[in-house]
């Protein structure tokens, strides 16, 4: 529905859009590995769905398609599941987007590792306000005022923009 809705983006009159649609049932505190695994294959093909109709429309480098989540899964197990924790990972997708990279520093994944803080979490080492700055910059908000509006911890982050955006053309 959303491509289609780009698709009549210059009958519609709008320059700047911006979608969100949702998929639930990431909070898993059972059954994690098999509700997980379909659950993320489902995403993919969704996303893979999306790109390939902004391709179709000869749009690819000027959509950009994220993921976000309010919190992630502890890497310890309980009852088949997981808690809640910090730390979590963002998809993101199309021809604008440096691909190929992890942004952000990966964690030891070990139980009492070096970046465990108890219970397999560890705490994020990018901020999910560097990664929206990022996007917002790509969008067109360039001052950081501007910046510092629409995310008020901005100046908190040494890196406000995390640099896995190519300027759109």
């Amino acid at each position: 529905m959303i491509a289609k809705i780009i698709a009549v983006r210059d009958a519609l009159g709008m320059r700047r859009q911006i979608y969100f649609c949702s998929v639930g049932g990431f909070d898993t505190h059972d059954d994690e590995l098999s509700t997980q695994n379909n659950l993320l294959a489902e995403l993919s093909q969704c996303m893979n769905a999306f790109y390939q109709s902004t391709k179709e429309l000869g749009i690819s480098d000027r959509v950009t398609l994220f993921t976000a989540s309010d919190f992630s899964r502890t890497f310890q197990a309980n009852g088949g599941g997981s808690d809640h924790a910090w730390g979590s990972h963002a998809l993101i997708l199309g021809d604008s987007v440096k691909g190929g990279d992890i942004y952000g520093s990966y964690p030891t994944i070990a139980m009492g590792g070096p970046d465990d803080v108890g219970e397999g979490r560890w705490v994020p080492t990018t901020s999910v306000d560097e990664y929206s700055a990022t996007l917002a910059k790509w969008y067109g908000i360039s001052s950081l005022t501007d910046l510092s509006t629409v995310l008020p911890n901005i100046g908190r982050f040494a890196n406000p923009d995390v640099g896995f955006m190519n300027p759109l053309p």
